[in-house]
């Protein structure tokens, strides 16, 4: 029964992850589908040159709540179990749950099954899980992703800066302040996950091609080798 509603759980938090909201607020406000333009990802960065930046808010906010959202749900769902005792596999098993939640919306987000999984990169649904997780490491991480972002005008660096932001932050929490060994996993597993799907972002700052923030893209249909970061 507990395998049963854990499989449940994270099946409905990569559901939840999947939501398109990229395409859908896209569409809504500039009647293009983002997927065809600039990176062809769905996240916010690539919305923001596709329908503006009062789009790329909305997007924003959307995918946090997806992480969120999964995080919420799991610990909703096991909050009676956590207190009985049981063997030490399922005591486990029932202590990983929000965070694999948090994962399976991230996995969502990146590889949507209601866009045949051609997605975003997964950062704002990162965060998302981690301010349930951990508010403190979401805060300093997000105010770190944004500054560095602001200062940089790199999206992608940003992105990257904040995750392992939010990972040096959560060591000593986890050390000396008591929080769950599960937050700082899920956050070092979450930063990995954001440096693969920024690959060819980490390839193009290193290369000095990396576009920055700033302006919209309404070339539609771009080859791969053109595309840049979203």
């Amino acid at each position: 029964m507990l395998v049963a509603k854990f499989a449940v759980v994270v099946a409905l938090s990569y559901l939840i992850g999947s939501i398109p909201f990229g395409v859908l607020v896209s569409k809504w406000f500039s009647r293009v589908d983002v997927r065809n333009y600039g990176s062809g990802k769905t996240g916010a960065t690539n919305v923001a040159r596709v329908a503006g930046k009062k789009a790329a808010a909305l997007v924003a906010v959307f995918d946090l709540l997806k992480g969120a959202l999964a995080v919420a749900m799991a610990l909703l769902v096991f909050r009676g179990v956590y207190w009985v005792v049981v063997g030490s596999g399922e005591w486990w098993l029932v202590k990983s749950v929000p965070i694999l939640a948090a994962l399976a919306a991230m996995a969502g987000h990146t590889w949507p099954v209601f866009l045949k999984f051609r997605g975003g990169r997964g950062v704002a649904t990162f965060f998302g899980g981690l301010a349930i997780l951990c508010p403190p490491a979401f805060l300093i991480g997000g105010q770190i992703a944004l500054l560095s972002a602001g200062l940089t005008r790199y999206a992608s660096l940003g992105s990257l800066a904040g995750g392992v932001g939010a990972y040096i932050i959560l060591l000593p929490l986890t050390i000396f302040s008591g929080y769950p060994i599960a937050s700082l996993i899920y956050t070092l597993f979450g930063t990995i996950a954001i440096a693969v799907t920024h690959r060819d972002n980490i390839a193009r700052l290193l290369a000095g091609t990396e576009r920055r923030l700033g302006g919209k893209i309404l070339n539609p249909e771009l080859p791969l080798s053109q595309k840049n970061t979203g």
